[in-house]
């Protein structure tokens, strides 16, 4: 099974609302600049979803050669647009399975709920499998994802209010069996809605699943967090933060 085409389709549209510009350490998007380079070390790092390099280009500029995978020809042409091909080469290709300009790579992360992309299970083990074959011996992977929120679902209930603002509202819908949910968009002014959007299809995985499938690969678990604030994960988190180590 193979979800490439509709996210590459997705994407490519998505690319033309992005900025090269907007590639800059902010301080949102600092903490994690922070856990990912002082588990990159001395790099290299590669990202999975790199996209327009919102975070892999500040991560270049602390000193830490990185390279990236994406689905999108134009998502990468927002990024090259931003920093050369020859300074951050990324390959355009499913991280399910693309091979990335090189090996041996200190760091591969996955950040965003961009594994989730990928609709079907096989595509998230393959994608594992993929993290672990570009990994040295001792190198880390890194994947953030949020946690399904089915707490909040009645019995019945397809439907969770996801991020909901004054001036936008995310509606997610489960399907519970499947274990797919597409978020809902909607901009609203004054009160009422102006614009709507629908989302890509995501398949969602609770933490323990990306354990296994982490095992599966030769990856072993080294710690989860809440945040890239490294607060404790527990039942109530509603993100996770997740790092494995390839067996020596």
């Amino acid at each position: 099974m193979d979800s490439s085409a509709e996210q590459r389709m997705f994407w490519d549209n998505d690319a033309l609302n992005w900025d090269p510009s907007e590639a800059v350490e902010t301080d949102e998007t600092a903490p994690m600049l922070g856990f990912l380079a002082e588990l990159a070390g001395d790099g290299p790092a590669l990202e999975f979803g790199i996209g327009t390099g919102r975070i892999a280009v500040p991560l270049c500029r602390r000193g830490i050669a990185v390279a990236g995978i994406d689905v999108s020809p134009g998502m990468i042409d927002v990024l090259h647009a931003t920093v050369p091909a020859t300074e951050l080469p990324a390959t355009v290709g499913s991280m399910a399975r693309a091979d990335a300009p090189a090996r041996d790579y200190q760091l591969v992360y996955i950040i965003a709920n961009a594994i989730s992309c990928l609709a079907y299970q096989d595509e998230q083990i393959a994608c594992f499998q993929n993290a672990a074959r570009h990994l040295r011996p001792g190198g880390y992977l890194v994947v953030s994802l949020w946690v399904p929120q089915l707490r909040e679902l009645p019995l019945g209930q397809t439907l969770v209010a996801g991020n909901v603002t004054d001036t936008s509202w995310i509606i997610d819908s489960y399907d519970v069996v499947s274990q797919h949910v597409v978020s809902h968009h909607f901009k609203l002014e004054d009160g009422h809605v102006t614009g709507t959007g629908r989302g890509t299809q995501h398949r969602y995985m609770w933490p323990a699943e990306m354990d296994v499938m982490a095992k599966m690969a030769g990856l072993q678990p080294v710690d989860r967090f809440a945040g890239w604030d490294r607060a404790p994960f527990t039942a109530e988190s509603k993100i996770s933060v997740s790092v494995w180590r390839k067996d020596a």
